[in-house]
């Protein structure tokens, strides 16, 4: 009964509820809901059912398994009379809280996982907390408000088209690239597209190589996994040498001309010159070349000669690591290979934020938000330098003109191994520490974070300096 000038709203009825595996024989060797309950009541006290889980409604159970509605009505009506699943009326049935297993306990943290630091001096990182959530998700509402059916399906392994078109208009606009669409492969991140390429060019019988010596321990690991044999060359203030490169025997070469990692000088003009003149592949990775704050732009190498150079850029520095986005553009002779090796790693990256980053950068959105953060890495750098002005006076930082590290030269050598642990003790992130240098990244340490960073830091190095 329900009072004048009210009415009664009937309960909705419950969601189905979860997706839940239940295996059934139908040999009639025993009955459906004989097995129906076991298959229950073993979940339950294996923990694959936890205390509190909601089960799926009846009918939707006996759709699921193709039995009757009252095996299952039947079935959960037994379980709960035995105490291991919970009715509540109209909001559905529950495991019973004390019959699930223990959950079982949280595995220790492995010693080689450290702790996240509180301070991290990570070189490749930029300022993680500018990442434009709100135009990223505008972008992804309009891509999903949008986007045919069929998008959502295989798409070509060299990626989404939209993208290849964006990424060969701002790369030409911004870095001077010769990009047509059709030589672009969109990758998962830049170790991704050197890797594949890695792998093209063992197959092709050119395993051999050049790195710069120093560069990234990473890729240097990643390319020997890929089979290739490396030659390392030397890198002056001037950049690569490319002397030592024509002797080394090498077929292709990974070059950081822009910014060079971890040194930061850039290629001058006369060895950007010799390098293109040499007799191999030159791999260009473009990793920061966004980032500039005392010098003038430096075009990519790519662009004075696209059949001599594979050019590789990501969004890792400029988005985030986490987006996973890069891309090679590619010389005519690699540009199927490459593509292929991409078909059979994984079918082509994820599509949807192929398409949010193509909208990005068609909108300007993009270039707005690299001229924040262009600001935002200035202002952090600055503060960087003072930081290590007040607390390490005797250090110059060097190859700040550009990028998202510095190198810093110390005065004495330290014991890297006290230095390291030093730093563990003080939950700092340094990277690749050698006697007499670090590279310290400073674009994810917030301004108003980088004094005490770096004082802690200058603490290290004291403790590290200190008689054994």
């Amino acid at each position: 009964m329900t009072s004048a000038g009210t009415t009664s709203a009937t309960p909705p009825p419950p969601a189905p509820g979860p997706e839940l595996l239940v295996e059934l024989r139908r040999d009639g060797a025993r009955p459906l809901r004989a097995q129906l309950e076991d298959g229950l009541r073993s979940g339950v006290r294996a923990g694959r059912l936890a205390a509190g889980a909601r089960l799926p409604s009846s009918r939707t159970l006996a759709r699921d398994l193709g039995v009757t509605r009252r095996l299952v009505v039947e079935a959960y009506a037994q379980l709960t009379a035995e105490g291991y699943l919970l009715a509540r009326a109209g909001a559905g049935t529950y495991v019973a809280p004390g019959r699930a297993a223990a959950a079982a306990p949280a595995p220790r943290r492995s010693a080689a996982v450290p702790p996240r630091p509180r301070h991290d001096f990570f070189p490749g990182a930029p300022d993680l907390s500018a990442f434009p959530r709100q135009a990223w998700l505008r972008a992804l509402r309009d891509v999903l408000r949008t986007l045919p059916d069929r998008a959502l399906g295989y798409q070509d392994p060299r990626g989404v088209r939209a993208l290849r078109v964006a990424l060969a208009e701002y790369l030409g606009r911004v870095r001077g690239v010769v990009a047509a669409p059709e030589r672009i492969v969109v990758v998962s991140g830049a170790a991704q597209g050197l890797a594949l390429l890695a792998r093209v060019l063992v197959r092709a019988g050119t395993p051999r190589v050049a790195v710069e010596d120093p560069s990234l321990p990473a890729h240097r690991a990643l390319l020997e996994r890929q089979g290739a044999e490396l030659v390392p060359v030397a890198v002056d203030e001037d950049g690569v040498r490319v002397a030592a490169l024509a002797a080394s025997g090498a077929a292709a070469a990974i070059v950081t001309p822009a910014h060079q990692m971890p040194l930061g000088v850039a290629l001058s003009v006369a060895r950007r010159a010799e390098l293109l003149a040499w007799d191999g592949l030159v791999v260009e990775d473009d990793y920061d070349a966004e980032f500039r704050y005392d010098r003038a732009p430096l075009a990519a190498l790519q662009g004075l000669a696209p059949e001599r150079v594979a050019y590789l850029g990501s969004a890792s520095k400029t988005l985030a690591p986490a987006v996973r986005l890069g891309w090679l553009v590619l010389p005519g002779a690699l540009a199927d290979a490459v593509a292929e090796e991409k078909l059979h790693a994984d079918m082509g990256t994820e599509a949807l934020g192929q398409h949010v980053l193509a909208r990005l950068i068609e909108t300007r959105a993009y270039d707005r938000h690299l001229r924040v953060l262009r600001r935002r890495h200035r202002e952090r750098r600055e503060a960087f330098v003072a930081a290590l002005a007040r607390h390490l006076p005797d250090v110059r930082p060097q190859g700040i003109a550009a990028g998202l590290h510095a190198v810093v030269a110390l005065p004495a050598a330290i014991d890297v191994a006290r230095f390291e642990a030093a730093c563990a003790r003080r939950a700092l992130g340094v990277y690749g520490a050698r006697p007499r240098s670090l590279v310290l990244g400073y674009a994810n340490v917030a301004p108003a974070a980088m004094d005490g960073a770096v004082a802690e830091l200058a603490a290290a190095l004291a403790e590290a300096a200190e008689p054994a």
